[in-house]
């Protein structure tokens, strides 16, 4: 599959993801601080190992990696040609399907999620849900930044084994 395959994919699952969602409720508008080293929840890093697989024609991936070291995790990236079999291994669902997967603690933390929901989501240790996600590549999203500023809504998405998704609150 080549890198404009996968965004193909990516661009359409997550018009799907979000029409599902949108009548659950609105989406949440994308963080403009990107949690960069939130104070408030350093010590939920506690110098916690992460795991990014990336596609490596994808840039954006090491932008988002940059920003979970500097909230204090221990971040190592791995290039995969085969981003659609680490997805399945991890249990992704192909709606909630972004450039990158993260895998923390047991979860998988697919695309662009924001650190304030990864510290939420060491700290609850949730065990209804595999993952959280951002599906696609919002722009203003962590490691989606825009030199204008410019930002999309984007909404983060647990996902369970079961198959169920529902919004993720941190």
């Amino acid at each position: 599959m080549t890198r404009r395959d996968l965004l193909g994919l990516i661009a359409a699952g997550s018009g799907v993801a979000l029409a599902a969602c949108s009548s659950a409720s609105a989406p949440m508008a994308a963080d403009t601080k990107n949690d960069e080293a939130d104070p408030s929840r350093a010590d939920a890093a506690k110098v916690r190992p992460i795991l990014v697989y990336r596609d490596p024609q994808c840039g954006c991936c090491e932008a988002w990696a940059e920003i979970a070291r500097k909230a204090g995790y221990d971040v190592t990236v791995e290039n995969r040609a085969d981003m659609a079999a680490v997805k399945a291994r991890y249990g992704v669902p192909d709606q909630l399907a972004s450039c990158h997967t993260a895998v923390i603690g047991g979860y998988a933390v697919e695309g662009h999620v924001p650190m304030r929901h990864v510290a939420r989501l060491l700290g609850d240790k949730p065990n209804d849900i595999r993952g959280i996600a951002v599906p696609g590549m919002p722009r203003g999203s962590p490691g989606m930044e825009m030199p204008d500023g410019s930002s999309d809504a984007f909404e983060v998405m647990a996902f369970g084994a079961n198959g169920k998704i529902s919004r993720f609150h941190a």
